[in-house]
């Protein structure tokens, strides 16, 4: 009975989630359900004890990154820096390769640190406009956002700020970093596949005849008179990157944060807070410099710092929601058959194991970082016990879990790809597919060809 109320909510989530429902109520809801098929249900102490400490210990960890990231996405935002950087790299490439330049820009942006949905809204009216120059028709504009927005820069990347590549440090004790040339080579083959899908799509177009099509554009370009210099639009992104690897390598070492094993402090493993302070520190250097460099360009600090701090809250409720309802389901009896399950998928190499149960709850709930984090709330110490037990690199669990969570989460509910649709003001039929293939087929590809490697980790 418990397995079948696990299920069942697990079914209702995402259903519900799909028609619009709020996951901030959805998933106490959700969890208490289950709970009800628990031979012995106490459901209020199951939503404060369990439920509510899931949901607080995963604000204490991760608000800070949630909030600066917000933040410096709203200053980028407002002074035109990211929308400058767009138009640099689609006047460089030039109409002839419109697809690259779109997808370049935004693996650029995002890679940086700036919001995935900042990026679709300023990104869209530059691919719009680029698409239509080279007469490549609109309904490849979204999976080209997509593919630069969505997929490596997300989750493969090493050294990504997005929240994705953050999720797994505290669970393995690694950095953003980690598993570089793993991370390097996987991003590569989501890239060039991704690109020659993309291509050979706008080609087919082309020898039909099928040109851009009648669409009317919509906000237009700013002129690159009234945006920052590329000097100023750039240095921010790479100040976080340089200063996110110097801070995780070199400054915040575990002699050095030796004192938070003191009591006041939790007794706390310096390995475990090292990645996250690398990243608060940078993000905080990253927003010190945008403000600085373009100060004349933001006409209302105070109203642009207001924006991005209540814009860092319904982000962060909504996946802590989802922890707390995997912190629950994980504190049921009925749960320990179904670990036992999905840490029986491939015993001898755990790396295949968490890419399934991350990729399914991803696509369950429709989230990359909820699935992530339910995933590794529930399972990421075994995962942690079992890599030491096997002889495989922490660094690799990191990174196949982030690239995990960027495959079927990319389903037809998820809300990332909702907005970018309407943002392009185009529709599933006409552009979902495209998506699908560069955010869903590829990354789930390449993780398999990756893994078909796995036993050079073990």
């Amino acid at each position: 009975m418990e397995i079948t109320g696990i299920i069942l909510s697990l079914v209702l989530l995402m259903y519900l989630a799909y028609r619009g429902f709020s996951v901030i109520i959805l998933a106490p809801l959700m969890a208490l359900l289950a709970v009800a098929f628990h031979a012995d249900s106490r459901l209020l102490g199951f939503y404060t004890q369990v439920f509510m400490t899931g949901l607080a210990g995963f604000l204490v960890k991760y608000f800070p990154v949630f909030l600066l990231g917000a933040i410096f996405g709203k200053l980028m935002e407002v002074s035109g820096a990211a929308k400058r950087l767009a138009i640099g790299i689609v006047n460089g490439l030039g109409a002839s390769r419109a697809i690259l330049a779109v997808v370049l820009s935004c693996a650029i942006l995002t890679y940086g640190g700036v919001s995935l949905f900042v990026v679709a809204f300023a990104v869209y009216p530059l691919a719009a406009a680029l698409f239509k120059q080279a007469n490549i028709p609109k309904r490849l504009v979204p999976g080209s956002i997509a593919l630069g927005s969505f997929t490596f820069t997300m989750t493969a990347m090493p050294g990504t700020v997005q929240i994705q590549n953050l999720i797994p440090m505290p669970y393995f004790q690694t950095d953003a970093f980690a598993a570089p040339v793993f991370g390097l080579i996987a991003s590569a083959l989501i890239l060039i596949s991704g690109l020659i899908w993309l291509e050979q799509r706008a080609e087919k177009a082309k020898s039909k005849g099928e040109g851009y099509g009648s669409h009317r554009l919509e906000d237009m370009p700013e002129t690159e008179q009234a945006l920052p210099e590329m000097t100023a639009a750039l240095l921010p992104l790479v100040l976080i990157i340089s200063s996110n690897y110097l801070f995780s390598n070199f400054i915040f070492s575990p002699d050095a944060l030796a004192y938070l094993q003191e009591d006041i402090f939790g007794n706390t493993e310096p390995n475990t807070v090292i990645g996250l302070w690398s990243i608060i520190a940078a993000m905080v250097l990253g927003i010190a410099a945008c403000l600085l460099l373009n100060l004349q360009k933001i006409t209302d600090i105070k109203d642009a710092l207001i924006k991005g701090a209540n814009g860092s809250l319904l982000p962060i409720f909504n996946t802590a929601s989802e922890v707390g309802y995997g912190t629950t389901i994980a504190a049921l009896t009925g749960f320990a058959l179904i670990k036992e399950s999905v840490l029986n998928l491939s015993p001898n190499n755990p790396l295949i194991s968490e890419a399934i149960a991350v990729n399914v709850l991803a696509g369950i709930t429709g989230s990359a970082s909820g699935g992530l984090s339910i995933a590794l709330e529930a399972l990421g110490d075994q995962y942690y016990a079992l890599a030491l037990e096997k002889g495989i690199d922490l660094e690799l669990m990191h990174r196949v879990a982030s690239m995990a969570c960027g495959g079927l989460d990319s389903l037809p509910h998820n809300g990332a790809v909702i907005t970018l649709l309407a943002i392009c003001g185009l529709s599933h039929r006409e552009s979902y597919l495209d998506i699908g293939v560069t955010t869903l087929l590829i990354p789930l590809s390449t993780l398999a060809i990756m893994l078909s490697f796995s036993f050079l980790y073990i």
